[in-house]
């Protein structure tokens, strides 16, 4: 029986079904987070193909930096210096 064949999407599709950059994808490509994802050489430079199969499930962890284990966020934006009166 034939293994049923897995469409490969460029760089630019996954970055538009996810909703992040271009050069986000191709960092978490180089980074494995996206299963059989396969860099090709070519003499004009080297893409990422990316299996479909590997997007589902994948949840885009969104912007910024994320905050520090057992810190308290009260939502302000405001510095414990700057409340202090």
């Amino acid at each position: 029986m034939k293994k049923p064949e897995t469409k490969l999407l460029t760089v630019h599709e996954v970055a538009e079904r996810i909703g992040a950059g271009r050069s986000t994808v191709r960092l978490w490509a180089s980074k494995g987070k996206f299963a059989g994802a396969e860099r090709v050489e070519t003499p004009a430079g080297a893409y990422w193909l990316i299996p479909e199969s590997s997007l589902e499930g994948f949840v885009n962890p969104g912007r910024g930096r994320p905050t520090k284990a057992g810190s308290k966020q009260d939502g302000s934006g405001a510095k414990k210096r700057d409340r202090q009166i």
